[in-house]
Protein backbone atom coordinates (compact mmCIF):
# COMPACT_ATOMS: atom_id res chain seq x y z
CA UNK A 1 0.00 0.00 0.00
CA UNK A 2 0.85 3.84 -0.39
CA UNK A 3 1.45 4.97 2.85
CA UNK A 4 2.21 8.40 3.89
CA UNK A 5 4.14 8.69 7.41
CA UNK A 6 3.40 12.58 8.91
CA UNK A 7 6.53 13.25 10.92
CA UNK A 8 8.35 10.09 10.08
CA UNK A 9 12.16 10.93 10.73
CA UNK A 10 10.99 11.64 14.44
CA UNK A 11 11.54 9.10 17.60
CA UNK A 12 8.87 6.48 16.58
CA UNK A 13 9.16 7.02 12.48
CA UNK A 14 12.88 5.73 13.07
CA UNK A 15 11.66 2.73 13.42
CA UNK A 16 7.88 2.34 11.75
CA UNK A 17 9.36 3.09 8.38
CA UNK A 18 11.90 0.66 8.00
CA UNK A 19 9.71 -1.74 9.02
CA UNK A 20 7.04 -0.16 6.47
CA UNK A 21 9.78 -1.05 3.30
CA UNK A 22 10.66 -4.12 4.86
CA UNK A 23 6.57 -4.93 4.61
CA UNK A 24 6.30 -4.29 1.29
CA UNK A 25 4.61 -0.73 1.61
CA UNK A 26 5.75 2.71 -0.76
CA UNK A 27 6.35 4.70 1.82
CA UNK A 28 6.51 8.70 1.49
CA UNK A 29 7.93 11.13 4.52
CA UNK A 30 6.57 13.86 5.43
CA UNK A 31 8.82 15.99 7.37
CA UNK A 32 9.43 19.80 7.62
CA UNK A 33 12.89 19.63 7.60
CA UNK A 34 15.24 17.17 6.21
CA UNK A 35 16.71 15.73 9.06
CA UNK A 36 18.26 12.01 9.67
CA UNK A 37 16.52 9.50 11.60
CA UNK A 38 17.85 8.44 14.78
CA UNK A 39 19.09 5.70 13.32
CA UNK A 40 20.12 4.60 9.96
CA UNK A 41 19.30 1.94 7.96
CA UNK A 42 19.19 0.96 4.41
CA UNK A 43 15.63 0.97 4.15
CA UNK A 44 15.39 4.93 3.80
CA UNK A 45 17.14 4.34 0.36
CA UNK A 46 13.80 3.27 -0.47
CA UNK A 47 11.95 5.66 0.89
CA UNK A 48 10.41 9.42 -0.60
CA UNK A 49 10.67 12.29 1.10
CA UNK A 50 8.59 15.43 1.38
CA UNK A 51 9.24 18.22 2.97
CA UNK A 52 6.29 20.34 4.29
CA UNK A 53 5.92 23.13 7.25
CA UNK A 54 2.59 22.09 9.06
CA UNK A 55 2.26 24.22 11.21
CA UNK A 56 2.35 26.94 8.59
CA UNK A 57 0.38 24.71 5.74
CA UNK A 58 -2.38 24.55 8.80
CA UNK A 59 -2.29 28.24 9.23
CA UNK A 60 -3.47 28.89 6.14
CA UNK A 61 -5.99 25.68 5.48
CA UNK A 62 -3.76 23.44 3.16
CA UNK A 63 -1.75 21.11 4.92
CA UNK A 64 -4.79 18.65 4.81
CA UNK A 65 -4.94 19.14 1.05
CA UNK A 66 -0.96 18.91 0.80
CA UNK A 67 -1.51 15.19 2.02
CA UNK A 68 -4.01 14.47 -0.19
CA UNK A 69 -1.86 15.17 -3.00
CA UNK A 70 -0.24 12.70 -1.99
CA UNK A 71 -2.80 10.02 -3.14
CA UNK A 72 -2.12 8.09 0.17
CA UNK A 73 -3.69 4.62 0.68
CA UNK A 74 -3.10 4.97 4.29
CA UNK A 75 -2.11 7.66 6.44
CA UNK A 76 0.47 7.49 9.71
CA UNK A 77 0.26 11.15 11.75
CA UNK A 78 2.98 11.06 14.41
CA UNK A 79 2.65 14.67 14.73
CA UNK A 80 -0.74 15.89 15.46
CA UNK A 81 -1.27 17.80 18.26
CA UNK A 82 -4.00 19.94 17.84
CA UNK A 83 -7.22 19.62 16.69
CA UNK A 84 -7.99 22.10 14.16
CA UNK A 85 -5.37 20.31 12.56
CA UNK A 86 -7.12 17.17 12.86
CA UNK A 87 -10.08 18.62 11.29
CA UNK A 88 -8.36 19.67 8.18
CA UNK A 89 -7.20 16.29 7.41
CA UNK A 90 -9.83 14.44 7.68
CA UNK A 91 -12.40 17.58 5.54
CA UNK A 92 -9.48 16.75 2.82
CA UNK A 93 -9.05 12.70 3.58
CA UNK A 94 -12.29 11.24 3.73
CA UNK A 95 -13.65 8.60 1.23
CA UNK A 96 -10.37 8.96 0.06
CA UNK A 97 -8.36 6.24 2.84
CA UNK A 98 -8.06 2.51 3.84
CA UNK A 99 -6.66 3.73 6.74
CA UNK A 100 -5.64 7.01 9.45
CA UNK A 101 -3.81 6.00 12.21
CA UNK A 102 -2.89 8.84 14.56
CA UNK A 103 -0.42 8.90 17.62
CA UNK A 104 -2.08 9.50 20.59
CA UNK A 105 -0.29 9.95 24.09
CA UNK A 106 -1.26 7.89 27.87
CA UNK A 107 -1.38 11.76 28.96
CA UNK A 108 -5.57 11.85 27.72
CA UNK A 109 -6.03 9.91 31.02
CA UNK A 110 -5.02 12.75 33.23
CA UNK A 111 -4.55 10.81 36.51
CA UNK A 112 -4.52 7.49 36.99
CA UNK A 113 -7.53 6.06 39.02
CA UNK A 114 -7.95 2.57 38.52
CA UNK A 115 -4.39 1.24 37.40
CA UNK A 116 -3.61 -0.77 35.14
CA UNK A 117 -5.80 1.84 33.22
CA UNK A 118 -7.82 0.42 30.44
CA UNK A 119 -8.78 2.66 27.26
CA UNK A 120 -12.18 2.39 27.80
CA UNK A 121 -12.06 4.52 31.39
CA UNK A 122 -12.86 7.88 32.48
CA UNK A 123 -10.95 10.01 31.48
CA UNK A 124 -9.65 13.39 33.33
CA UNK A 125 -6.75 15.41 31.28
CA UNK A 126 -5.00 18.40 32.10
CA UNK A 127 -2.80 20.27 30.79
CA UNK A 128 -2.98 21.96 27.06
CA UNK A 129 -0.98 18.57 25.62
CA UNK A 130 -2.97 16.21 27.61
CA UNK A 131 -6.35 18.11 26.34
CA UNK A 132 -5.82 18.53 23.15
CA UNK A 133 -4.79 15.22 22.39
CA UNK A 134 -8.06 13.84 24.35
CA UNK A 135 -9.86 16.29 22.18
CA UNK A 136 -8.51 15.06 18.70
CA UNK A 137 -9.37 11.33 19.82
CA UNK A 138 -12.63 12.11 20.57
CA UNK A 139 -13.71 13.76 17.51
CA UNK A 140 -11.58 11.00 15.13
CA UNK A 141 -13.32 8.52 17.05
CA UNK A 142 -16.41 9.33 18.17
CA UNK A 143 -17.63 12.20 15.58
CA UNK A 144 -16.32 11.00 12.36
CA UNK A 145 -18.31 8.87 10.27
CA UNK A 146 -15.78 5.50 10.29
CA UNK A 147 -16.96 4.37 6.76
CA UNK A 148 -15.94 7.64 5.44
CA UNK A 149 -12.72 8.20 7.69
CA UNK A 150 -11.45 5.17 9.18
CA UNK A 151 -9.31 5.72 12.02
CA UNK A 152 -7.43 3.85 14.90
CA UNK A 153 -5.38 5.68 17.67
CA UNK A 154 -2.41 4.38 19.29
CA UNK A 155 -1.42 5.26 22.71
CA UNK A 156 2.68 5.30 23.68
CA UNK A 157 3.86 6.06 26.89
CA UNK A 158 7.29 7.35 27.77
CA UNK A 159 8.86 6.76 24.49
CA UNK A 160 12.64 5.78 25.00
CA UNK A 161 15.38 3.76 22.98
CA UNK A 162 18.64 4.51 21.38
CA UNK A 163 18.96 8.12 20.36
CA UNK A 164 18.11 9.84 22.82
CA UNK A 165 17.84 10.11 26.79
CA UNK A 166 15.12 8.47 28.96
CA UNK A 167 13.07 9.79 31.33
CA UNK A 168 15.10 9.03 34.74
CA UNK A 169 13.95 7.96 38.25
CA UNK A 170 13.45 11.38 39.59
CA UNK A 171 11.16 11.83 36.40
CA UNK A 172 12.81 14.37 34.37
CA UNK A 173 15.71 14.26 31.91
CA UNK A 174 18.08 15.38 34.01
CA UNK A 175 21.37 12.95 33.19
CA UNK A 176 23.21 13.37 36.40
CA UNK A 177 20.45 11.26 38.09
CA UNK A 178 21.86 8.59 36.10
CA UNK A 179 25.55 9.11 36.73
CA UNK A 180 24.60 9.08 40.73
CA UNK A 181 22.99 5.83 40.61
CA UNK A 182 26.48 4.62 38.80
CA UNK A 183 28.48 6.00 41.06
CA UNK A 184 26.92 4.40 44.31
CA UNK A 185 25.95 8.38 44.90
CA UNK A 186 22.73 10.01 46.86
CA UNK A 187 19.89 10.46 44.56
CA UNK A 188 16.66 12.52 45.99
CA UNK A 189 13.29 11.40 45.30
CA UNK A 190 9.97 13.34 45.98
CA UNK A 191 7.53 12.24 48.78
CA UNK A 192 7.84 8.18 48.90
CA UNK A 193 8.79 7.50 45.58
CA UNK A 194 5.71 5.13 44.58
CA UNK A 195 4.31 7.02 42.03
CA UNK A 196 4.72 5.59 38.29
CA UNK A 197 6.44 5.80 34.87
CA UNK A 198 5.48 3.62 31.42
CA UNK A 199 8.08 3.67 29.63
CA UNK A 200 8.04 1.78 26.11
CA UNK A 201 11.01 1.09 23.00
CA UNK A 202 10.21 2.82 20.20
CA UNK A 203 10.72 0.16 18.40
CA UNK A 204 7.28 -2.07 20.12
CA UNK A 205 5.59 1.40 19.70
CA UNK A 206 6.30 1.06 15.68
CA UNK A 207 5.32 -2.81 16.24
CA UNK A 208 2.47 -1.31 17.60
CA UNK A 209 1.55 0.48 14.30
CA UNK A 210 2.29 -2.35 12.34
CA UNK A 211 0.01 -4.51 14.19
CA UNK A 212 -2.61 -1.82 13.66
CA UNK A 213 -2.15 -1.30 9.93
CA UNK A 214 -2.25 -5.31 9.57
CA UNK A 215 -5.28 -5.99 12.13
CA UNK A 216 -7.34 -3.27 10.20
CA UNK A 217 -10.86 -4.72 11.03
CA UNK A 218 -10.05 -4.72 14.60
CA UNK A 219 -8.39 -1.31 14.65
CA UNK A 220 -10.60 0.81 13.02
CA UNK A 221 -12.76 3.17 15.46
CA UNK A 222 -10.66 2.05 18.59
CA UNK A 223 -7.78 2.98 20.52
CA UNK A 224 -5.20 1.31 21.93
CA UNK A 225 -2.61 1.63 24.61
CA UNK A 226 0.95 0.72 23.04
CA UNK A 227 3.46 0.47 26.11
CA UNK A 228 6.10 -1.79 27.71
CA UNK A 229 3.99 -4.85 29.81
CA UNK A 230 4.62 -2.83 33.67
CA UNK A 231 5.19 0.53 34.53
CA UNK A 232 7.60 1.07 37.21
CA UNK A 233 7.64 2.54 40.48
CA UNK A 234 10.32 6.02 40.55
CA UNK A 235 11.59 3.83 43.82
CA UNK A 236 11.81 0.59 42.02
CA UNK A 237 13.07 2.18 38.59
CA UNK A 238 16.14 3.83 40.97
CA UNK A 239 16.39 0.86 42.67
CA UNK A 240 16.58 -1.16 39.85
CA UNK A 241 19.09 1.18 37.76
CA UNK A 242 21.99 1.14 40.63
CA UNK A 243 21.77 -2.78 40.95
CA UNK A 244 22.29 -2.52 37.16
CA UNK A 245 25.56 -0.19 37.57
CA UNK A 246 26.59 -2.69 40.56
CA UNK A 247 25.70 0.11 42.81
CA UNK A 248 23.60 0.19 46.09
CA UNK A 249 20.46 2.08 45.76
CA UNK A 250 21.31 5.28 48.29
CA UNK A 251 17.80 6.90 48.09
CA UNK A 252 16.50 9.59 50.22
CA UNK A 253 12.72 10.63 49.87
CA UNK A 254 12.22 14.02 50.62
CA UNK A 255 8.70 16.64 50.18
CA UNK A 256 8.15 18.04 47.22
CA UNK A 257 8.91 21.51 47.97
CA UNK A 258 12.50 20.67 49.76
CA UNK A 259 12.89 18.62 46.01
CA UNK A 260 12.38 21.42 44.32
CA UNK A 261 15.00 23.06 46.20
CA UNK A 262 17.72 20.73 44.72
CA UNK A 263 16.69 20.63 41.58
CA UNK A 264 15.86 23.40 38.22
CA UNK A 265 12.97 25.02 37.26
CA UNK A 266 12.72 22.96 34.52
CA UNK A 267 13.72 19.25 36.07
CA UNK A 268 11.00 20.24 38.86
CA UNK A 269 8.22 21.02 35.70
CA UNK A 270 9.11 17.98 34.31
CA UNK A 271 8.91 15.38 37.41
CA UNK A 272 5.80 17.33 38.55
CA UNK A 273 4.33 16.50 35.36
CA UNK A 274 5.26 13.29 35.61
CA UNK A 275 4.10 12.39 39.41
CA UNK A 276 0.58 13.90 38.50
CA UNK A 277 -0.37 11.84 36.02
CA UNK A 278 1.85 8.11 37.09
CA UNK A 279 0.75 6.33 34.16
CA UNK A 280 0.03 2.81 34.57
CA UNK A 281 -1.27 1.35 31.48
CA UNK A 282 -2.56 -1.85 30.35
CA UNK A 283 -2.41 -3.27 27.32
CA UNK A 284 -4.60 -6.11 27.35
CA UNK A 285 -6.68 -4.78 24.81
CA UNK A 286 -3.73 -4.16 22.26
CA UNK A 287 -2.43 -7.93 22.98
CA UNK A 288 -6.59 -9.05 22.46
CA UNK A 289 -7.25 -7.65 19.27
CA UNK A 290 -3.88 -6.54 17.32
CA UNK A 291 -1.91 -9.09 19.03
CA UNK A 292 0.48 -6.75 20.23
CA UNK A 293 3.25 -8.39 22.28
CA UNK A 294 5.89 -5.77 23.15
CA UNK A 295 9.90 -6.98 22.90
CA UNK A 296 11.43 -4.92 25.71
CA UNK A 297 10.07 -4.28 29.14
CA UNK A 298 10.66 -0.75 30.53
CA UNK A 299 13.99 -1.56 31.97
CA UNK A 300 15.34 -2.94 28.84
CA UNK A 301 14.61 -0.35 26.85
CA UNK A 302 15.97 2.47 29.39
CA UNK A 303 19.23 0.52 29.51
CA UNK A 304 19.39 -0.17 25.78
CA UNK A 305 19.20 3.08 25.19
CA UNK A 306 21.76 4.08 27.99
CA UNK A 307 24.42 1.54 26.66
CA UNK A 308 24.27 2.87 23.35
CA UNK A 309 24.31 7.03 24.99
CA UNK A 310 28.15 5.69 26.60
CA UNK A 311 29.10 4.74 23.36
CA UNK A 312 28.62 8.58 21.73
CA UNK A 313 31.56 10.82 21.73
CA UNK A 314 28.84 13.32 21.86
CA UNK A 315 25.18 12.07 23.12
CA UNK A 316 22.30 13.40 21.70
CA UNK A 317 20.48 14.20 24.98
CA UNK A 318 17.15 15.33 23.12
Amino acid sequence: MRVVVIGGTGHVGTFLVPRLVEAGHQVICVCRQQRQPYQPHRAWQLVELVSLDRSQLDGKGKFGQAIADLSPQVVIDLICFQLNSAHQLVSALQHRLEHYLHCGTMWVHGHSVIVPTEESQPRYPFGEYGIQKAAIEDFLLRKVDQRRFPATVLHPGHLVGPGWLPINPAGNLNPVVFDQLAQGREVLLPDRGMETLHHVHVDDVALGFMQALTHRAQAVGESFHILSANALTMRGYAEAMAAWYGQPARLRFVPWEEFCQHVSTQDATLTWDHLAHSPHGSIEKARRLLAYTPQYSSLEAIQQALSWLKKQPNPDHE
